[in-house]
């Protein structure tokens, strides 16, 4: 139980801080740097401190150092934030600060998980091969419209009379034989340096991410999560480091609203309207299990065959093949049900978080049964 509430107003190189006692009423204020050891200084000198700042780019190093440094620190959910509409034009460091401990005296924050450094390490990794990906894709399109408007197009075809996939050894080649002059073979020789520096990275990320995926602390969750079709080895781990713990969410429900695949809502009165999902929370395990759910628009209900030595317990490969085939069977009957496959597809992954969060628990052994 605390008796000072500290508000923090976090900036990269500046530190805004309000102390605030909930009994007298007494607020007293400080700036500070970016350094953790003079908050902590200053935090002691108050009856049973706690320290609470907006969530942010500032990510939580600052939290745990002053846990370390032994001052409680939580991080309040920014997008949970209850300000009033008359602040929001008398904005300022001090004024912020101050909001932070009122709230945080009344109990009125939503705080947010905190991860290990481990976890926060494997997020970053995660989130680099998504980045590698993206960077691939626009070197790719860079380089294949700049031949585009030169009239340079890949056309070559198989002995079936069937046209070459771009990308590959034959695609490599027929690069090679293009040639320019002038200004437009520099810009030609940068286009695909880019694309080849890409996939590089693309590989060495891919590498860097499965080794990390086969340790010890990763290996049991990702292997469970791999038993459902259309979520491989990169996809398990991407879900099991967003995450951190699955333990952390009381529900699948709650699991599928923080990846922000639950229906959005305006009701009021006697009117209940619901639309879009909220696409509020974690874009990575989002965009990953969105992915993952088209995969059940073509896959059979069939058990999905993993390696034998990745040693799944029997009673969570089983929960994996009964994903598939119920989000197999799931994704034909909203596709029919509906004229808009990307609807279909939405719904048939909010499921899948479901099944996603019931598997990570019984990994972690934090799954009861109803």
């Amino acid at each position: 139980m605390y008796v000072t509430s500290i508000g923090l107003d976090v900036h990269a190189r500046s530190i805004s801080a309000a102390a605030f006692n909930l009994y007298t009423g007494e607020i007293r204020q400080r700036e500070f740097g970016a350094q953790a050891e003079p908050i902590a200084e200053w935090a002691k000198q108050f009856e049973s401190p706690k320290c609470v700042y907006e969530s942010g780019p500032t990510g939580w190093h600052l939290a745990r150092e002053l846990k370390a440094l032994g001052v409680d620190c939580s991080v309040a959910a920014v997008s949970k934030m209850q300000k009033p509409s008359a602040d929001k034009r008398r904005k300022n460091d001090k004024r912020d600060a101050a909001f932070l401990a009122r709230m945080l005296a009344c109990h009125n924050i939503v705080e947010v998980f905190i991860p290990t450094e481990e976890i926060e390490a494997v997020r970053d990794l995660s989130r680099a091969l998504d980045d590698a990906r993206i960077d691939l894709q626009r070197a790719r399109q860079r380089l294949s419209k700049f031949l585009l408007r030169r009239g340079y197009v890949f056309d070559e075809k198989n002995a079936l009379n069937q046209r070459k996939s771009a990308w590959t050894r034959d695609h490599r080649k027929w690069l090679e034989s293009v040639t320019f002059t002038g200004p437009a073979r520099v810009t030609f020789v940068h286009y695909v340096t880019c694309v080849r520096c890409a996939e590089t990275d693309k590989r060495s990320l891919e590498k860097a991410v499965k080794t990390e995926a086969r340790t010890d602390r990763w290996a049991p969750t990702v292997r469970a999560l791999s038993t459902i079709k259309g979520i491989d080895e990169v996809s398990a781990f991407c879900l099991a480091a967003e995450a951190g713990l699955f333990s952390r969410f009381g529900s699948a429900q709650e699991y599928a609203s923080w990846c922000g695949l639950i229906p959005s809502e305006h009701s009021s009165g006697e009117k209940e309207s619901t639309g879009h999902i909220t696409k509020t929370g974690n874009n990575a395990s989002r965009h990953t299990l969105v992915e993952s759910a088209w995969h059940f628009a073509s896959c059979s209900a069939k058990p999905k065959q993993i390696p034998d030595e990745w040693c799944v317990p029997t009673s969570i490969r089983l929960r994996g093949n009964a994903c598939t085939k119920r989000l197999t069977q799931r994704h034909a009957q909203l596709s029919k049900a509906t004229h808009n496959r990307c609807i279909a597809n939405v719904a048939v992954a909010r499921e899948l978080a479901c099944w996603v969060w019931e598997i990570g628990r019984r990994v972690e052994g934090t799954y009861q049964e109803r």
